[in-house]
């Protein structure tokens, strides 16, 4: 899991897309998006507390909707032999979520929005259960004692909107910094010749060098450390459907791999589209940026 950004002011810090983002936003917006939104949430809800009406629990598309994230927890962590039950019984605690999050919360409807926010994050192509609302109780406290009320509230939308595309932090960097770009290029341009020395390769252009494919799965074979079969693509591709062939393959091998969270159409590559290209090579950068010089 990616962590926080935190500012760079006073020290030194990984070169990437979402810090030279925050580096040219510093001085030029005031605030994100995300940071007025949670300001107005904030300013709108005081110090009222949100929890969940009882009747709410027996509504069947919040029922779904639990066991549909148990179920994606219990698949996440299966690797660690942990098995959940119950949102509310099994996650109050922290332990299960340590492994997801280190953060504590035995509310249930807080921890709902955090794992709808954790699996939207994480798993952006997860089918999750749409048109879900739920009646809570608002309770803040004035001057003459508690005040209470009742409101719905959304927790996931429809199937129209989680279809929607969002904007990645290169949707963002090309829009916001394309000053930037080439900062970006440089480093992942270094990294991609770090790992490519042994094989006497050397990459000056992203766009044109990878649109065929063969230097992409050559790099994946370096990094992941297999060797992939010659006989499996073309080593000197001569038309499009070669093209298209070895860089089908490549983003095959980065799916499995799980360093790719939804597909990317591989004519994108193959036409030298920089952002998609740049977004495509990040992905290995990010999971292999401190692993040493191939021996």
């Amino acid at each position: 899991m990616k962590g926080p950004i935190r500012s760079s002011k006073g020290r030194d810090f990984l070169l990437t897309p979402q810090n030279i983002l925050l580096t040219a936003q510093m001085d030029s917006t005031p605030q994100s998006e995300e940071d007025s939104q949670m300001i107005f949430n904030v300013e709108i809800l005081g110090e009222g507390k949100r929890v969940l009406q009882p009747t709410a629990e027996s509504d069947p598309k919040l029922q779904e909707l639990k066991t549909f994230l148990v179920d994606w927890i219990n698949f996440e962590l299966k690797h660690e032999h942990i098995v959940v039950k119950s949102l509310d019984e099994d996650l109050f605690d922290g332990l299960i979520l340590h492994h997801l999050l280190p953060i504590h919360s035995k509310d249930l409807l807080a921890t709902l929005h955090l794992l709808i926010a954790l699996a939207q994050h994480f798993r952006p192509d997860l089918p999750l259960p749409p048109n879900v609302s739920v009646e809570v109780v608002v309770m803040e406290p004035t001057k003459s004692g508690m005040k209470t009320g009742k409101a719905i509230e959304c927790l996931t939308g429809s199937r129209e909107e989680e279809a929607t595309p969002k904007k990645d932090v290169f949707d963002q960097l090309f829009q916001l910094s394309p000053d930037k770009i080439n900062d970006v290029k440089q480093a992942i341009l270094n990294f991609v010749n770090k790992q490519l020395v042994n094989l006497s390769l050397t990459v000056t252009d992203l766009e044109s060098q990878f649109a065929d494919g063969v230097i992409l799965l050559l790099l994946i074979g370096q990094v992941e450390g297999y060797f992939i079969p010659l006989s499996t693509f073309f080593l000197c591709p001569q038309s499009m459907e070669d093209r298209l062939h070895n860089v089908t393959l490549a983003l095959d091998l980065l799916m499995e791999a799980g360093m790719l969270q939804q597909p990317m159409d591989p004519s994108e590559i193959v036409n030298q589209d920089l952002k998609i290209t740049l977004r495509v090579l990040y992905t290995l950068f990010l999971k292999h940026k401190n692993s040493p010089k191939p021996s």
